[in-house]
């Protein structure tokens, strides 16, 4: 696991998972960039509309972002990862994409700044940060259009990547027929917690990156608050088949050990994750009531990565919505 997980976009994040990660990840990306200072230096891959894909696209401005695609059918699933997480989260890390890729194609890329599981720097060129849920909509049309990536397509957002495939759906209507959020990241938790509790938030959801910009200049970081005007100032999300799955495994009981073992400041309040769990969830049933019929998962048995610890219950909902894309429905239905 690498140092994305310990400084995962999201505060409920299931910190048990990343418990003395972060001395790891370091030593794994100083090696990587010691080794080589070039970011993906791989042949330009054939247009991501057919056939087997990995590779970096043009997308304009001297950039290039890695996209990888698998399997045949449509729509086109376009998943979006968590923050600082890069495509292989989704692609080695759970066996979810090789699923899908059995029933429809499906793509995953790159955002800059998002290390590999060995600590590699990211296969995107880099970007200037802190970035924004604009930011990377922007770069992911650009990516759409640059590879050819067939639409209407279903997206797909984790935790942070919730926030980019709202907006981008949002702001490119015409190019998304479903969705499926995944424990994600909304402007509704900001709405759900007083100021001083927002202030907090915001502080386990940045993490203490100083050693790993260190050793990473590049590493992606998003602002939440701007992220979250973006969200609030774009139009309505327009009717479609929605899934929101949402993690039910409590961050609250675990943040004191968090705080003995030095994972959070000695200042940290000793509530801090009961308030996110009441705020998120609160959230959470936000999302859910942003489209009629949309289908609210709350019972998962996972934390914050439901795409690992219960991967067929998100190849089960995305499945759904691909179904409903398939007969024209622009709901879920009972």
């Amino acid at each position: 696991m690498s140092v994305r997980n310990v400084l995962r976009t999201r505060a409920i994040s299931n910190r048990t998972e990343s418990s003395g990660v972060m001395k790891r990840t370091a030593r794994l990306c100083r090696d990587a960039l010691r080794s080589s200072v070039v970011v993906a230096s791989v042949a330009v891959p054939a247009l991501a509309a057919e056939g087997e894909v990995a590779g970096a696209f043009d997308i304009g401005d001297g950039r290039r972002m890695y996209l990888e695609c698998r399997g045949t059918g449509s729509p086109t699933v376009l998943v979006v990862p968590g923050g600082k997480a890069s495509a292989e989260d989704w692609t080695q890390g759970a066996p979810v994409f090789a699923d899908v890729a059995a029933f429809t194609r499906v793509c995953a890329y790159d955002r800059p700044g998002t290390p590999l599981a060995d600590g590699s720097p990211s296969r995107s060129d880099p970007a200037p940060m802190p970035t924004s849920a604009a930011a990377s909509v922007a770069d992911l049309r650009a990516l759409v259009v640059a590879a050819k990536v067939a639409t209407p397509f279903v997206i797909v957002g984790h935790s942070y990547g919730g926030l980019v495939v709202r907006l981008y759906a949002m702001t490119w209507p015409g190019d998304v027929a479903g969705m499926v959020l995944v424990d994600a990241l909304s402007e509704f938790l900001r709405v759900a917690e007083t100021p001083d509790e927002w202030r907090w938030q915001k502080i386990i959801l940045d993490g203490d990156m100083t050693e790993s910009l260190k050793i990473y200049p590049e590493l992606e970081r998003a602002d939440a608050d701007e992220s979250f005007d973006q969200l609030l100032a774009a139009p309505p999300l327009r009717p479609m088949p929605l899934v929101v799955l949402s993690a039910d495994h409590p961050w609250g009981p675990l943040v004191p050990g968090f705080i003995a073992d030095g994972l959070l400041g000695p200042d940290t309040p000793p509530d801090v994750g009961y308030v996110t769990d009441r705020a998120q969830k609160v959230a959470q049933a936000d999302l859910a009531a942003l489209v009629p019929a949309a289908r609210h998962v709350t019972k998962t048995d996972s934390g914050h990565n439901i795409h690992k610890n219960n991967p067929q219950l998100v190849t089960d909902a995305i499945r759904d919505v691909v179904d409903a894309v398939r007969s024209g429905r622009t709901a879920l239905g009972p």
